[in-house]
Parts: C-alpha cells; structure tokens; sequence
C-alpha cells in the first residue's frame, strides 16, 4: 500500500464512497475532493455540484442504501473500488467500479461505471 503526501488513497477513495452511500455527500465532497475536481458520468454535467444534486436525489429516495467494497486497487495517483451498490435491503443491485484520480491528497477526478445484477446467471463463478 502506498502512500503519498501523507494520505492512503485507496482508504481515502473507499472512505469517500462510503460517506456518499450513507448520505454523508456534502461532507464527503468538501473533505476529500479538490476544488477542481470533475466527473465523467454521462447523466449529469461534469461538475461537482451537479453530481452532489443527483446523489442527494439519489439518497432521499433510497435512505437504506447498502454499499460494500468488493475490492480496491492502486497505482500511482489512481484508485479503483469494485463494490457491490444496493439501493435497498432486497434489491439485487448492482457491480459498480469508479476510478479515481488524486492531485495534492485530494481527489480530482471520477469516472463510475456499472452493471446491474440479473436475477439468473449463466456464469456458474457469480457476479464477484
């Protein structure tokens, strides 16, 4: 495990996804991204504030939200979590990988993709 400047990123990058899954999102944002700090996801603008908005949305609507680090790697100034993102208790959810990219201890930039998990699986390994 590597650390940079102090910090331990990739505890840095799963302690910000917790945060965010526990509805802790303004807090997350302000301690752990730069003010620069852009996204990639192609549903919102690239903003920090745009993609906070949604997250709020997103919280309200699904207060019991279950998230769980699957993995995390780190190389260099990047971070990837695999996680398992339920938005409620029975739902089957979703594998979901983001990417980030750390500058100065903090995070500057965000790319998330997912897949949602079917009910059958041909895959006799499972989804994780």
């Amino acid at each position: 495990m590597s650390e940079t400047l102090g910090i331990n990123k990739k505890e840095t990058a799963v302690s910000f996804l917790e945060r965010v899954a526990s509805g802790d999102i303004r807090k997350a944002f302000n301690d752990y991204t730069a003010k620069e700090f852009h996204h990639h996801n192609p549903y919102f603008r690239g903003d920090a504030e745009s993609l906070m908005l949604a997250m709020e949305g997103n919280a309200e609507k699904n207060p019991g939200k279950i998230f769980e680090v699957k993995r995390s790697i780190e190389e260099g100034n990047e971070v990837v979590v695999h996680s398992h993102v339920r938005q409620y208790p029975e739902d089957l959810g979703a594998v979901v990988v983001h990417i980030f990219r750390f500058e100065n201890e903090r995070i500057v930039e965000l790319w998330d993709v997912g897949q949602p998990i079917p009910e059958e699986m041909i895959n006799e390994n499972g989804i994780f």
